[in-house]
């Protein structure tokens, strides 16, 4: 089994380029989950780590050289596998919804920092995530905030039954549920508006000309609504903006991605909107501001959305 692994991840390493948004899937990470796939254990590159590879034979071995070449051939890893990892959780991908990004974490983790903070002084507090996707963010707060009620949504019904499917195989079910609906309006009653300490957000940011010239492993496979931003690529963020501090209790928080060079701009627009009191850039390992956190500071909003 060595003898077969090794031959092949020589030979998958000789014709595979590693996708520069996914920094985890070499050749032999993506091999070594394609092979437990092929031993009928499915499992994301992070499990399949985890243990000694399983032994194959004949036809394993065939399975696993078909999975290869669909790799090759652009599918990505987790639509082959139907696993992705995030923050330690083993979650369900499909093609319905983004696969969770590596750099999304560092949103997921601030947001998990700033729940347990605003829990220390309460019973519990609300936590709203928009654009969920797979609800790989809600789910990753509701995992590591024990004492958050967290509400995805999702404009995409296919996404949202995804991120359903993840709460149920996790068992966060009692405290994570799902809505279908675009960006906040699935909370316009009275028990979200003003009443949120904590709203997060993964929007899309890609400029719509960008969005067509992605890898076609990305633009052919997963959907487009979870990247296409509009013509300057910020057109969510700016409704995000807008419209947060509608949902936002005093002293609340909204933390949300950026996209490669849009942190300061995005700064700014923050600093000069009279609804928030603090702004924070929070940088990935290479200097670059990716997320953004802002406080609610309890003035009414003058020109935010209806």
């Amino acid at each position: 089994m060595d003898a077969q692994f090794r031959s092949r991840c020589a030979t998958l390493g000789a014709t595979f380029t590693q996708p520069v948004d996914k920094p985890d899937e070499t050749a032999e990470a993506t091999l070594r989950a394609l092979w437990w796939l092929a031993a009928g254990e499915p499992r994301s590159l992070a499990a399949a780590r985890s243990e000694p590879l399983p032994t194959l034979n004949a036809e394993g071995l065939a399975r696993v050289d078909a999975l290869v070449s669909r790799r090759l051939d652009g599918v990505p890893l987790a639509h082959l596998t139907g696993r992705q990892d995030f923050c330690g959780l083993e979650l369900l991908a499909a093609a319905s919804a983004l696969v969770p990004r590596r750099e999304t974490e560092l949103l997921a983790e601030s947001a998990i920092q700033l729940g347990n903070q605003l829990a220390g002084g309460q019973d519990g507090i609300q936590v709203v995530d928009v654009c969920t996707g797979s609800g790989n963010v809600a789910l990753a707060i509701a995992s590591h905030c024990p004492a958050a009620r967290v509400f995805g949504a999702d404009i995409d019904a296919a996404a949202i039954g995804l991120a359903q499917e993840n709460a149920l195989r996790l068992g966060l079910d009692a405290r994570v549920s799902f809505r279908c609906g675009d960006l906040l309006a699935p909370f316009a009653g009275p028990d979200f508006r003003r009443q949120i300490d904590l709203l997060t957000c993964n929007p899309p940011y890609i400029s719509s000309a960008k969005v067509e010239r992605m890898p076609s492993e990305i633009s052919a496979h997963e959907p487009r609504t979870a990247f296409d931003g509009g013509p300057l690529g910020v057109s969510i963020l700016m409704r995000l903006i807008d419209e947060a501090p509608l949902w936002l209790r005093d002293g609340g928080w909204l933390a949300f991605e950026v996209g490669l060079g849009q942190g300061r701009s995005m700064a700014r627009c923050l600093e000069r909107r009279s609804e928030y009191d603090e702004v924070r850039e929070i940088h990935d390992a290479n200097g670059a501001t990716r997320v953004l956190l802002a406080r609610r500071n309890g003035i009414e909003a003058s020109h935010a959305a209806p």
